[in-house]
């Protein structure tokens, strides 16, 4: 089975927790993405979506303008390591109901960022149970194994 690494997207655009989340968005559509890796440095520290900065900056009141990328991201991010196999990471993705995940190495700097879309793309293992188990409703309390610890500076 191939590994994350050879089926991942390496060059990634990211963005810094001091940024505002104006260039972040402004970002987002340059590029026509939804959602942004956001390291110290090299390493992962949290991610940034679109629904990030409408629920917890634009809802809330902020101005994106005037606050930081930390002030809204998630920093309780779920990633997988490039040395990972397609299955171990497609198990992940599924049981969490996520679409991407960012990739890091074992000294846990960003790498890369795998989806849905490059796996179904790019590897022989069907991902059509993935794909059903994101696409399936949330049950009322999801358990959290399985969930990695986001890299701390």
């Amino acid at each position: 089975m191939q590994a994350i690494s050879e089926i991942m997207t390496r060059d990634v655009t990211v963005v810094s927790p001091d940024d505002t989340v104006q260039l972040a968005a402004q970002i987002m559509s340059d590029q026509n993405i939804g959602a942004l890796p956001v390291c110290d440095g090299k390493r992962l520290v949290g991610m940034l979506t679109d629904r990030d900065i409408t629920v917890r900056a634009v809802a809330a009141g902020k101005s994106p303008a005037n606050i930081q990328v930390a002030d809204v991201m998630s920093g309780d991010v779920l990633w997988c390591f490039e040395d990972q196999t397609a299955g171990e990471v497609l198990q992940q993705m599924g049981d969490q109901q996520i679409r991407r995940i960012p990739v890091v190495s074992r000294n846990m700097e960003l790498t890369g960022v795998v989806s849905l879309g490059d796996l179904a793309t790019r590897q022989s293992e069907s991902t059509d149970s993935t794909l059903e188990d994101i696409s399936s409703p949330t049950p009322p309390h999801r358990p959290s194994t399985g969930r990695q610890p986001t890299a701390r500076p």
